[in-house]
This record gives structure tokens, C-alpha cells and sequence, in this order.
């Protein structure tokens, strides 16, 4: 899981945003010129609404996937494989592309040529610099999985091939995060946030062609022993190709922002060093963050280290990688659609409040951020722990025991999912005012904290490793606003932290008597039972999750409103807004 106050690019462990008629009516607007409240709403709207397709993709492919290698040895080692280009990125120049450029880019767009010399110069920059590190890294695969797991013998040398399909990744997730900051800083969302769904798709295909030909994890069981190259392929291959796919797009909507971009090299004079005295700081965010996710990834890998290679189904009673991997997808999903959408049309409106050193300006957004976000991602959190269960099977593969698994881990995480959307955000304002320097300490406490609980998870048996690992994750999102709450209140003063209290003790109030209506729905459907109807199949879970979250959300909407919660208005008003004008004869 990436730490609190780092860009979510992909879920995981480390737990990875069109063009047409409004967005050219965006581009035209140009970086220089703010967006109206009623343009960034659509703008949130619009990101919102593809990050949702992105997600219900996403969660098509997490059941796909369960289906082909859920419950297996072979699964726990392709989840940590395919979290190392994650974390590597996130390591070497996530947070530099993600909360650093858009400040500088905007900057550069209030030049005479509309800041083309400095964004050239920064592609070609940034493009160079992936390609050797990405180059460098596949040479060292096999080190560097050795190094951050605890496989060895035939298991170490399935996720060295693993790895060697999968660490090119890294080139493209920068790809996509520097043509992302380009478009986003020029007022240019929806490609950004609808780009993930062509990724979804074709690993999706992958992994259906993978089931046709090697056949499902509950059918034809995999083992290490019986892997093949063409498994590899087919599993590895395709879900890089499909993180290709989601940067390459890019490069058409980059190319309608009209800014004449070219490869450019000589960057003296450019501006790009006040660039890299800011990344320095945010670089050793990142570093620290994920030098001590390496670890975690690390700990992780013990229960899937302690089985033999043929994966026999009394081994499957262990959780591993595959189990953290589904839950923290899960946990992180109202943050990526609600939170993260909010946040990255919010961070331009603050980059440019903290350059005019509107320091008013500045504390409202973000007030009315943190309420807007806490409206659904209390909810979020309350909702998960109920329907773990549901959840679970949906990507446990048909497999009971995976799916009790995953829902133990989720109900876990899903404790501190709201404190998660919080830290993302205070930690924006930060980046915002161009002050990486301050993250940096705030990481470091954070990193102390996540440490200490994750050795400690390490010294339980291998069986309750993994929930050991949620827990710690938990206790590091809860504790991880207090103490950025604590740096930013001396830095900006009050911002409304009792207004912002207040709304969130009524959202959680309306939340927990959803929660218990939802229990009692929940045990007519059998979740008290393993052999309840919920259990029997991903069509059972599904129709559960239905049931169950729709009577949740009914009720929660109901106590909303009876406790004359306005913010719930604020985050539906611009998606009916999207979705009336998608209507015949409402253009």
C-alpha cells in the first residue's frame, strides 16, 4: 500500500485517472486562466464518473483473476511480482511526477509560449530518466526480487520470470503520470481518468484467454511444479500490455493541447532546477515510504515462502499476497473514485490560491474537501466491513476458504479507510504551497509507526501474518491525519477542523444505523453460516452485495437527511448534473 500522502497510481500492496467536445473546451481555457466552481465541479464529476467505470472494470478483472490463480502458490507470487513496478516507480519519481509538476507547469504556461520550451524540455527529461532506470532495473531482477521477498528455490525463480514481464511497467507508469500532469494542469481531466479503463480491458481479455486455455485455479489447480512459459505470458504478458495501452492513449489528447511539444535537451536556464530542489524533498518521501514497503512486501511474502510448491489446498488455509492484494483494492476503491477525484481537480484550485498567497481561499477548499470526501467515504468504510463477507467471494475464485480470507483482511482496513482520504488530502495542501519538506517529516513519523507494527505482525505465525500486516496499515492511516493535522494547523492556522469534525461525527452516526440495517439483511441472506446462501458462489455474493448495499445506501441517504447533512448534496449534484446531460435532448 503506497504511504498515506503518496499519489495512488494502481491498489495493491502499495495500496494504481476524453477528448472531444468539452474536453477542448478545456484545453482552450489553457493552464493560465482558473477554472469557474461550476467548471470544476464537472471536472470532478467527469474524472469521478470514468474513475468509476475504471474501478467496475477493475473489479471485473479482480474476479476474473480469482477465478484463474485465487487460492494458489502461484497467485501470492505473480500479486508480489506485480507490486514491485508500483513500488519502484513510487520509489524513484512517483511523487516528483505526481504532486510536484503541476505547480512548475503551470508557472511555465504563464510564458509567452505558453510554457512549450519548459514542458518539452521536462518530457524529454523525465522520458530519458525512465528509460535507463526501467533498462537498469530488468537487468536486475533477479536481485532485486530476492531482495524484497522470502522466496527461494523454484518459487524464486517463477517470480524472477514474473518479474521480467512485469518491471517494464515501470517506464510506462511514468509515461502516464508525467502526459497526465500536462493535461491536468492545462484544465484537461477526462482523458486522464478514463485512460485506466483500456488498461481493464485488455487485462481482462488476458485473463480470459488464460482461463480458455490453462483453465480455472478450482478446475485445474496451479502449482509451481506444473507452470508453463506460456502461462507466464499469458498472465504477466497481458497485464503489461494493458498499462501500455493506458499511457500511449495519452499521447493523442497531449497532442490537441496544440503546445507544438518536441524532444528537447540542454536544460540549464529552464526553471527545471527550482523543479529538482522541490523533488529532492518529495524524492525522499518517496524513498522512505517505500524503502520500508519493501520490507512490508517483504513480511508479506513469509506465509507464501512457508508452502511447498505443489499448493496443496490444506497450504490455501494460509493467506497470503493474494489475499492483502484484493483487500486493499477493495479498501482503497472510495478513495480512488471519491477522494482522489476531488483531490486532483482541488490541488490545481489550491496550487494557484497558495501562489497568490490566498491563504483564505486555500483553507475553504479545503475544508470543503475534506466534508465533500468524508460525506462517502465514512459511508465507504462502514459499508466494507459489513459486506467483507460478499466482497470476499466476489474474488476468492469460487473458493470459500479465499473468499473468508480476503473479507477478514477487508474488515481490518476498512477500519481506517476514511482516515486514508483525509492524510491524501491535508497532505495536497502541503504540495500545494510548493513545501515537499514537510511531508518528507511527516513520512519519516509515519514510516516509525508503520515499521514498528508491521515487525510486530512478523512475529506471529504464519497463518496470521497477513492480518497482522492489515492491522498495521489500519494504525498507520488512523494515526497518519493527527499528525499531518498537527503540522498543517501551525502552518495555515485554523481551517475549520471543528466544522470538519462535526460533519464527519454526522456522517458516521447516519453510517452505523445503515450498518446495522445492512447486519440484518446480511443474516437473512446467510452470513452468519458457512454455509449460508452468500457463500455458495460469486453469483450468490453478487446478489448479496446488491440486496444488502442497496438497503445500506437507502438508509444511510434517509438519516443524511434527517440529520440536515448538506454536503451530501455537494458531491451528487455534479454527477446528476454528468449524468443528466449524457440524456437525449438535455445538450
Amino acid at each position: 500500500m503506497p504511504p498515506s500522502n503518496a499519489p495512488v497510481r494502481r491498489s495493491g500492496l502499495g495500496g494504481g485517472l476524453e477528448a472531444g467536445g468539452a474536453g477542448a473546451a478545456a484545453n482552450t481555457r489553457g493552464a493560465g486562466q482558473p477554472q469557474t466552481q461550476a467548471q470544476a465541479a464537472r471536472s470532478s464529476a467527469s474524472m469521478a464518473v470514468g474513475t468509476l467505470a475504471s474501478r467496475i472494470l477493475g473489479f471485473i478483472k479482480g474476479i476474473v483473476l480469482g477465478i484463474a490463480v485465487a487460492g494458489t502458490t502461484v497467485g501470492d507470487l505473480f500479486e508480489s511480482s506485480n507490486y514491485l513496478p508500483n513500488l519502484i516507480f513510487m520509489l524513484l519519481a512517483g511523487g516528483v511526477f505526481n504532486a510536484v509538476l503541476i505547480p512548475q507547469i503551470i508557472k511555465a504556461s504563464k510564458q509567452p509560449d505558453k510554457g512549450t520550451d519548459f514542458i518539452s524540455r521536462l518530457l524529454t527529461l523525465g522520458v530519458t530518466g525512465l528509460f535507463v532506470v526501467t533498462a537498469l532495473v530488468v537487468v536486475l531482477v533477479a536481485p532485486i526480487t530476492s531482495l524484497s521477498t522470502t522466496y527461494s528455490g523454484s518459487q524464486l525463480k517463477l517470480a524472477i520470470t514474473f518479474g521480467m514481464f512485469l518491471l517494464p511497467q515501470i517506464f510506462f507508469y511514468g509515461l502516464y503520470s508525467l502526459l497526465g500532469q500536462v493535461l491536468n494542469a492545462h484544465n484537461a481531466f477526462k482523458a486522464y481518468a478514463w485512460a485506466p479503463v483500456l488498461n481493464n480491458v485488455v487485462a481482462i481479455a488476458g485473463l480470459l484467454v488464460f482461463i480458455a486455455v490453462a483453465g480455472s485455479s478450482a478446475s485445474t489447480p496451479h502449482t509451481v511444479d506444473n507452470w508453463t512459459a506460456g502461462q507466464s505470458w499469458l498472465l504477466a504478458g497481458t497485464a503489461t500490455l494493458g498499462i501500455v495501452v493506458q499511457s500511449v492513449i495519452l499521447l493523442i489528447p497531449v497532442q490537441r493541447l496544440g503546445l507544438g511539444l518536441r524532444p528537447k535537451f540542454g536544460w540549464r536556464g529552464t526553471g527545471l532546477g527550482a523543479t529538482a530542489r522541490i523533488a529532492g524533498w518529495t524524492m525522499g518521501t518517496m524513498v522512505i515510504g517505500n524503502l520500508s514497503f519493501i520490507l512490508i512486501l517483504k513480511i508479506a511474502t513469509i506465509p507464501t515462502g512457508s508452502k511447498p510448491d505443489s499448493g496443496t489446498v490444506a497450504d490455501s488455509a494460509i493467506p497470503g499476497v493474494y489475499a492483502l492484494n484484493r483487500a486493499v483494492e477493495l479498501y482503497i476503491m472510495p478513495h480512488s473514485i471519491i477522494a482522489l477525484s476531488i483531490a486532483t481537480v482541488m490541488f490545481t484550485a489550491m496550487a494557484r490560491a497558495a501562489a497568490a498567497h490566498d491563504f483564505s481561499g486555500l483553507r475553504s477548499s479545503l475544508s470543503r474537501a475534506l466534508r465533500t470526501t468524508g460525506v462517502a467515504t465514512v459511508f465507504a468504510g462502514v459499508a466494507l466491513i459489513v459486506l467483507s463477507g460478499p466482497f470476499g467471494m466476489l474474488f476468492g475464485g469460487n473458493q470459500e476458504f479465499a473468499g473468508r480470507q480476503i473479507a477478514i483482511v477487508l474488515a481490518i482496513l476498512a477500519i481506517g479507510a476514511p482516515s486514508y482520504s483525509i492524510n491524501f488530502i491535508l497532505n495536497r495542501v502541503l504540495y500545494a504551497q510548493e513545501d515537499a519538506k514537510t511531508p518528507f517529516v511527516i513520512q519519516c513519523i509515519m514510516v516509525c509507526i508503520g515499521l514498528g507494527t508491521a515487525l510486530l505482525a512478523a512475529l506471529l505465525p504464519a497463518p496470521f501474518i497477513i492480518y497482522g500486516i492489515a492491522c498495521s496499515y489500519t494504525v498507520s492511516n488512523i494515526m497518519g491525519p493527527v499528525v499531518s493535522h498537527l503540522f498543517l494547523r501551525a502552518r495555515l492556522g485554523d481551517y475549520g477542523g471543528g466544522l470538519i469534525l462535526q460533519a464527519h461525527m454526522r456522517f458516521l452516526a447516519a453510517a452505523l444505523v445503515s450498518g446495522l440495517a445492512g447486519e440484518f439483511v446480511l443474516m437473512l441472506l446467510g452470513g452468519q453460516s458457512a454455509q449460508g446462501f452468500m457463500w455458495h458462489s460469486i453469483a450468490a455474493a453478487v446478489v448479496t452485495l446488491a440486496a444488502v448495499g442497496c438497503v445500506m445506501a437507502a438508509v444511510y441517504v434517509v438519516m443524511l437527511k434527517l440529520l440536515h447533512v448538506h454536503e451530501l448534496d455537494d458531491i451528487l449534484a455534479p454527477l446528476r448534473s454528468k449524468l443528466l446531460s449524457r440524456l437525449p435532448g438535455r445538450r
